[in-house]
């Protein structure tokens, strides 16, 4: 028998060993649930490294494409006993675009040719900026999330369908966190970012996921 096969049974007896150890433990619990009734009343604040904003246009009426906006900050006011009050307040920093490809992600923020305006954003874009006016529960874990969502200094309303996905206490920090998915779509032309189209879709698809934190 070869030193590789030596190794690879040693390795299958030692787990085999362990396995009971392990077993006897039980298997490790997730922090979070999708249980309504570990939500408390307070404010929260995003966890900007655990939050993130995901797009999506149609590319020459190809295939879909995909883009990500992290670092998202902002407020939710909760009491899970009167959700129509619910406030969110989330920005966006639209400067930490990125995309699969170096090239488009440094289309995304160039300057315009020439002194002309950008094609996208441009190199410095103030961040992107969502307020709620109103939310309505549409099931045990869903809610409609109406707000004005500011974009390239333009502010337009917006609807979100949001889903609670979980809530417990973050094991490293021991903050009560609690988090959600929430998906609309919006036209760029209505915030004047009217490059390619319609070879780039002017429909684009928002998936958003955020973790807030209890403060």
């Amino acid at each position: 028998m070869n030193r590789i096969a030596l190794a690879a049974s040693a390795a299958v007896l030692a787990l085999s060993a362990a396995a009971p150890a392990l077993f006897a433990q039980g298997a490790p619990q997730l922090p979070g649930v999708q249980d309504p009734s570990r939500v408390t009343a307070g404010t929260y604040a995003a966890d900007p490294g655990h939050s993130l904003i995901a797009f999506e246009v149609n590319h020459f009426g190809f295939n879909d494409y995909f883009g990500l906006f992290g670092d998202v900050a902002g407020t939710l006011v909760l009491d899970p006993a009167n959700i129509a009050a619910a406030k969110v307040d989330v920005t966006i920093p639209v400067a930490n675009v990125t995309t699969a490809s170096k090239g488009l992600t440094d289309h995304l923020l160039r300057a315009g040719k020439d002194g002309g305006k950008p094609d996208f954003f441009g190199p410095a874009p103030a961040p992107a900026r969502f307020v709620s006016t109103s939310v309505a529960r549409t099931g045990d874990m869903t809610a409609t999330i109406t707000g004005n969502l500011t974009l390239n200094g333009v502010t337009k309303p917006v609807t979100f369908e949001a889903e609670f996905t979980g809530a417990g206490n973050n094991p490293f920090n021991k903050k009560a966190t609690i988090g959600f998915d929430a998906e609309t779509s919006i036209k760029r032309s209505d915030f004047g970012v009217n490059y390619g189209i319609p070879m780039v879709s002017d429909e684009v698809e928002l998936d958003i996921s955020v973790a807030f934190e209890k403060q």
